[in-house]
């Protein structure tokens, strides 16, 4: 991808929402809900604080987050649908260790 995000922005790959419910039951697309987690696919420098430094941000290319349902704005990126959205739009990183042991 040739896009940089500015600041403390972030560009989010939303990951795709289940087909089944737990019970089997398969779920038309028309009444899928968004899903709130996606990959991170590219962070900005970071936002400067009052002093003029640059801060870093917390989240870094490859994490999987959790995010409000109506965060950021959706664009169109290379034929690919994606989220632009500042840091602060993020609630948390999702730990690959906690994922694997809840599907164990």
């Amino acid at each position: 991808m040739s896009f940089r995000p500015l600041h403390d922005r972030v560009v989010v790959r939303r990951l795709t929402a289940e087909e089944k419910t737990a019970g089997g039951i398969i779920i038309p697309d028309t009444a899928k809900e968004k899903p709130m987690e996606g990959e991170v696919i590219a962070v900005g420098p970071g936002a400067r604080n009052d002093q003029g430094h640059l801060v870093a941000l917390d989240v870094k290319a490859g994490d999987r987050i959790l995010f409000g349902k109506w965060s950021g704005t959706e664009v169109k990126l290379d034929g690919e649908e994606l989220l632009i959205m500042k840091e602060s739009d993020i609630m948390g990183i999702i730990d690959a260790s906690a994922s694997k042991k809840k599907a164990a």
